[in-house]
């Protein structure tokens, strides 16, 4: 149907231009995505112009075989947000500097958006709104990782897959199974193999390339006439005419899927306004499961992302430390290794510079803190296909090598920690009585970063779930750890809860009234004294967002305890 009609990006663009909208300008070798604005887009030409701006001496890297890439993404909606995407690969440009640190890109848009690949096979973008969703069974019956169908060819699709999953892939991996999933109920099943990896996009996504093989005819012949009916749907959507021109059944949302797609718009329309600083906190999330991706799957190892990552934990910290705690919640929905290495990071750099304004050490400990959990997701394998189960015990013995695992990987990819970095992530793990790993030291081994740092350690593991253990209350976790003998120096668990409290900011608290609140701030005798009031239990399917302080507490009645917002439905909804 390709050679009767072309369809040019140009419209696609325009109509996303009309939304809120991000456009990242990526690159194979560059672990950093530019984000770009559209300068101006001209219809008439096919050319887009785009402006970024790039302080190192590289910005030619993006440019590799003189063609440009880029991912676009519009949030579209108010109270509902949905997000679109389209992207573009190896597009002529042409670049001009035009200030000291800023860019003009001139792009010469493709004629279509049906690109034709290397072996004349046709493939097609699902724009404006198309839907088909995946399942990649990475392990046969062990782990199957949803996502978004983003294009299709006969040779292959493009996968959009939340960014955490992508520890369990690799570049060259063999896939036991794919399944596509259309909305009018339609399957097709093959094996696949892993082309590419990156991340898509600013929003917690990875794009994972897979390639169909061991295709039988009646496979092929399948896979012909969805590639089709998807240059049909696209056409429609675009609003081109023509009498082969209309919407394909195969988009037609059947029963299933018109129930999903209204859980997904409550769900949206639950997720409420991500403040700035929440928005930093998941950016540094994000960033560091980025830098996970390219020392896993491109050999290479990003470190000015990890310093990125360090150096915002350090801003939102001195530009407004209470409000950076209470942000440090809406991790609660990441994977694990990532909330616990923000989250503890985070908490380092607050008691180290509460205790020294003008310690020199304070950004290399955080450092050292935001990678030490890096190991463990790089111990996926067959073995241990995912760290979200319960493990058996032969897993958990696994697990503990993740600190040799993470400097054996750093040397291979030709980085040596600094001292007091390597102190962190050699040690994080130890214990006073000698009882912690890897090496078992004890007392006077470890230094004085060490023993506040697994003080925050423990209390973090602790009053969050982990391993189908439930999380502890603040008091009880602290109050464990005080009474563990000798493992931990008690005068910093004391130290600790004078800085936090047995209620710290951040932390879900019942009222006896029936509200569930977010506490906001403390007063001094370490009461809660802002609540943010998220629900009313007597009406559970409704969803509050009030704050209230000082004397109106009362009417939402005596605090009960801390409890976890997973026992509520309290999720993070991602866009």
């Amino acid at each position: 149907m390709a050679e009767h009609y072309s369809l040019p990006p140009g419209n696609v663009i325009r109509s996303l231009l009309q939304h809120p909208y991000m456009l990242s300008v990526y690159a194979k070798d560059m672990p950093y995505a530019l984000e770009a604005d559209v300068a101006e887009l001209n219809q008439e030409t096919n050319r887009i112009t785009l402006e970024v701006e790039y302080a190192g001496a590289d910005i030619n890297a993006y440019l590799a075989d003189g063609g440009l890439s880029f991912d676009l993404e519009a949030l579209k909606g108010v109270d509902v947000i949905e997000r679109e995407t389209y992207s573009l690969s190896n597009i002529p440009a042409q670049l001009m500097k035009t200030d000291s640190m800023r860019y003009r890109l001139e792009c010469q848009l493709p004629e279509s958006v049906f690109v034709t690949e290397h072996r004349g096979a046709i493939r097609i973008p699902f724009i404006l709104g198309m839907q088909a969703r995946v399942g990649i069974e990475v392990y046969l019956h062990m782990l199957t990782i949803p996502g978004r169908l983003r294009n299709l060819s006969v040779g292959g699709c493009m996968v959009e897959i939340d960014l955490f999953e992508s520890i369990a892939l690799d570049v060259g991996q063999v896939i036991p199974g794919v399944t596509l999933s259309f909305p009018d109920g339609e399957h097709f099943y093959a094996q696949g193999c892993v082309r590419h990896i990156r991340p898509f996009g600013n929003n917690g996504y990875a794009a994972v390339g897979i390639q169909f093989v061991n295709l039988s005819s009646s496979q092929s012949e399948a896979l012909f006439r969805y590639v089709n009916e998807a240059e049909r749907e696209a056409a429609y959507r675009t609003g081109m005419r023509g009498t082969m021109i209309y919407q394909s059944p195969l988009f037609i949302p059947g029963q299933r899927e018109q129930k999903i797609l209204q859980r997904e718009t409550q769900e949206r329309e639950k997720r409420a306004r991500q403040s700035p600083m929440e928005q930093g906190v998941m950016e540094v999330a994000h960033r560091l499961q980025v830098a996970l991706m390219y020392m896993k799957t491109h050999d290479l190892l990003p470190i000015r992302i990890f310093y990125d990552c360090v150096d915002t934990l350090l801003y939102l910290l001195k530009q407004d430390r209470k409000a950076l705690l209470y942000a440090l919640s809406c991790l609660r929905d990441e994977p694990d290794w990532v909330r616990h290495a923000v989250q503890v990071a985070a908490k380092l750099a607050d008691m180290l510079t509460l205790r020294d304004p003008h310690d020199p050490h304070v950004r290399e400990a955080t450092l050292g803190a935001i990678m030490h959990t890096l190991g463990k997701p790089l111990l996926v394998s067959a073995a241990l296909p995912s760290l979200k189960v319960s493990m058996d015990p032969a897993q958990k013995v696994m697990l503990r090598t993740h600190v040799g695992t993470l400097l054996n990987r750093f040397r291979e990819l030709g980085w040596t920690p600094g001292l007091t970095c390597r102190d962190v992530i050699e040690n994080a793990n130890e214990r006073l009585d000698g009882r912690g790993y890897p090496a078992g030291k004890q007392g006077g081994q470890l230094s004085s970063l060490v023993r506040l740092l697994s003080v925050i350690k423990a209390i973090n593991k602790l009053t969050n779930a982990r391993n189908g253990t439930p999380p502890r209350t603040p008091l009880a976790a602290c109050r464990h750890i005080y009474q563990a003998d000798s493992e931990y120096d008690r005068e910093i668990i004391v130290e600790y809860l004078q800085v936090y409290g047995f209620y710290p900011i951040g932390s879900l608290a019942k009222y006896a009234g029936g509200f569930l609140a977010w506490i906001m701030d403390v007063d001094r005798k370490g009461k809660p004294g802002v609540v943010h009031i998220v629900k009313n239990l007597r009406f559970p399917e409704s969803n509050i967002s009030s704050v209230v302080s000082g004397s109106d507490l009362a009417q939402i009645g005596v605090l009960e305890d801390i409890v976890d917002p997973a026992d509520y439905g309290l999720n993070v909804i991602k866009l």
